[in-house]
């Protein structure tokens, strides 16, 4: 059966306030009931040697794999003053997962600049892709390629295949979204996006399914106890159609209301319900 992981971004206000720490939520992550934890970089205290070996053995000792870094922010956003900065943060990540055996690092792609179309900017997302899997590759660390709206690409399933096929690399795979992709509710000013009519979520969710390795499963509404803004049942289908056996890596976005501890039980026992309904 596919196993659920807790992303501890869903807790996103609780480590900056002081809520919880990190090893407080990956303990949450297994008293709620979840099999892993996949971790950010911006809720990281430090990445000393010393505290990053304290964090791998809390999850060792706790049997919650951790499946993947997300990186924060994407090309052209301006996140670490330019995109040779990005790069260099990038790949400080990569070695940090190699050094905490974890095995993949999550990535968004690029912002155009300001008049610039996804195909004109595409050349240099390319050789941004090239250059941090190509030191991966020599870390034996993978780049999981997150499709991410927010304004930016890969944002469709078309064009996460493109790149895909572009890189075609063994060490450059896919992390499915199921709400960020062009046509999700979640994405970025979906109400006011006047081609919002022109995609499909879930015909883009079946267009990469076969290349994804992990799949995000996000939560927006789910203080019923099923998520409301996204049709889970018909993911499930789409899951089972193409023999998905991945990991699903739940993330909380907190648009109704629900308190993130209160959300993130609700969310386990919806779909791990669901994963035993269609038996997946």
């Amino acid at each position: 059966m596919i196993k659920l992981s807790m992303q501890t971004l869903s807790f996103k206000e609780s480590v900056p306030s002081g809520e919880y720490d990190l090893f407080e939520l990956i303990q949450i992550a297994a008293d709620l009931g979840y099999d892993g934890v996949d971790l950010e970089d911006r809720q990281f205290e430090s990445t000393d040697p010393e505290y990053l070996e304290r964090l791998r053995l809390h999850t060792l000792l706790l049997g919650m794999p951790i499946n993947y870094f997300g990186v924060g922010g994407g090309f052209g956003q301006g996140w670490r003053g330019d995109d040779d900065g990005h790069i260099a943060h990038i790949k400080h990540w990569i070695s940090v997962a190699r050094a905490m055996q974890v095995p993949m690092l999550r990535l968004v792609g690029c912002q155009p600049e300001p008049g610039e179309s996804d195909e004109e900017a595409w050349p240099r997302l390319a050789a941004y892709f090239r250059e941090v899997t190509a030191f991966a590759r020599e870390q034996k660390v993978v780049i999981g390629l997150h499709n991410h709206n927010h304004g930016m690409f890969p944002a469709t399933s078309d064009q996460i295949m493109q790149m895909l096929d572009e890189i075609d690399d063994p060490y450059f795979v896919h992390i499915l979204d199921t709400g960020q992709y062009r046509g999700g509710r979640g994405a970025s000013k979906y109400d006011e996006d006047p081609n919002r009519d022109d995609y499909d979520l879930y015909d883009n969710i079946a267009g990469s399914i076969d290349r994804a390795v992990l799949v995000r499963a996000k939560i927006y509404a789910i203080g019923s106890g099923s998520e409301e803004w996204i049709d889970y049942p018909r993911v499930m289908s789409i899951l089972k159609a193409s023999g998905f056996k991945g990991w699903l890596s739940v993330v909380f976005e907190g648009r109704d209301g629900t308190p993130d501890m209160q959300a993130m039980k609700l969310a386990h026992g919806y779909l791990r319900g669901l994963l035993r309904e269609y038996a997946i």
